[in-house]
């Protein structure tokens, strides 16, 4: 029998859409990036976009720090019977462009009623525009965003609902809190990853039950913070892994 926590398993409430308005001051305090390594039953690496052959992708996981630690504080809050599995992490600005380009082409041929316009709003729905601006950085090339799921202890993906990166309603993470009856195990599971890392200082993405952030300014205008630690980092890349990385 699993012993759950009362709070993993609480109603995810509504989720706040940031203001794009609100500029924080971004004040980059130059913490590493860390190369994540699994932790057998509990951590699973499983870098998908290096897997799906995505140009420039890296075959390595790598956050902030904070991030990291913030990862290992919500698997001592998770059941042993679970784990994460890490799809992404810090996202090299070349992926970025690569993932965007992919996305905007795909809701294209999906979409051919649709408008230039249209388009490009449906893709930034599922990807951020790549962008080293400060107030426009894209969350995953600051180290401070995170793509995961749940795991049994074995590292077999349990049922959140739909895929991961699946383009559709669906994949908005409070779906089934107004759908229960669509999917029981997919609810208590989105439950059990929201309330988790919520619990030790994440932010979701509202339109995706699979990405959090920390320190980027994505989390920052969802908690009405004033300062932003984490700014854009540029990688080098050379055999699919960062070869180096500046803080800009």
């Amino acid at each position: 029998m699993i012993f759950i926590q009362d709070f993993l398993l609480s109603p995810i409430k509504d989720l706040k859409i940031p203001s794009q308005k609100w500029n924080p001051q971004i004040l980059e305090v130059q913490e590493p990036l860390i190369k994540v390594q699994q932790v057998p039953n509990r951590l699973y690496i499983r870098p998908i976009y290096y897997e799906l052959n995505i140009p420039s992708s890296i075959q390595s996981i790598y956050l902030r720090k904070g991030v990291y630690l913030r990862i290992k504080k919500a698997l001592e809050i998770l059941p042993r019977q679970y784990s994460f599995i890490l799809f992404d992490g810090f996202r090299p600005f070349q992926v970025q462009q690569s993932l965007f380009n992919l996305f905007l082409e795909k809701t294209k041929m999906q979409h051919p009623e649709l408008t230039e316009e249209e388009i490009f709003q449906i893709t930034l729905k599922y990807v951020a525009y790549p962008s080293i601006e400060p107030t426009l950085t894209s969350p995953h090339i600051t180290g401070g965003a995170i793509d995961l799921t749940l795991g049994d202890a074995n590292g077999n993906e349990l049922d959140l609902g739909t895929k991961f990166d699946e383009m559709n309603e669906k994949s908005a993470t409070r779906y089934f809190e107004d759908h229960p009856e669509e999917n029981v195990t997919a609810l208590q599971n989105r439950r059990i990853l929201y309330n988790s890392l919520i619990h030790v200082g994440f932010t979701n993405y509202a339109d995706e039950w699979w990405h959090y952030d920390f320190g980027n300014i994505s989390w920052a205008r969802r908690v009405n913070e004033q300062v932003v630690p984490y700014g854009p980092v540029l990688a080098e890349l050379e055999n699919n892994d960062v070869k180096e990385f500046q803080f800009i």
